[in-house]
């Protein structure tokens, strides 16, 4: 238990992060302003996402919706703490990639259940394409299961001829 020590702190900095920049972007841009940062490629622009990943359900305004994608936050980070749990202290970069997903849901969770929408504010576009919008716990969250799933594939065994086949 003492090893994981190092997760929960990785968990509680990446919180932290993905808080105090959603904290900065209220307080300094306003709802839907966008400030350049990178000409052509990279602004701050304040949105509120309602719904979940990459907007989706966002423009519903149903009571409903917002509680069923909150109940299905917390279904899922339910799931992804019980892996953490149980995944022994020697596969590092398991736990690593769970506490990097652990982070990020619970950043959005915040800001769901005391803002009632997830803050977005990172906003990549090149030539005309535009990347959906997104925060410091949506990167940790993308960056954890990419890592989970080349963990995972590459720990899995190798498949062997069957002799009775």
């Amino acid at each position: 238990m003492k090893k994981d020590l190092i997760y929960y702190d990785l968990i509680l900095l990446i919180l932290a992060l993905d808080q105090a920049t959603k904290w900065l972007v209220t307080r300094s841009i306003a709802l839907y302003e966008s400030v350049t940062v990178i000409p052509g490629f990279f602004n701050l622009t304040h949105i509120r996402n309602k719904g979940a990943i990459f907007g989706a359900f966002g423009q519903a305004q149903d009571r409903v919706v917002f509680l069923l994608l909150t109940a299905a936050s917390l279904l899922a980070l339910a799931f992804v703490v019980y892996y953490f749990f149980r995944t022994p202290s020697s596969e590092r970069g398991v736990k690593f990639s769970l506490a990097l997903i652990l982070a990020g849901a619970l950043g959005n969770l915040v800001d769901r259940v005391f803002r009632g929408s997830v803050v977005d504010f990172l906003d990549f576009h090149i030539a005309g394409r535009h990347w959906p919008f997104f925060n410091v716990a949506d990167s940790a969250i993308t960056i954890g299961a990419l890592l989970l799933v080349v963990f995972f594939l590459k720990r899995r065994p190798k498949c062997t001829p069957s002799s009775s086949a």
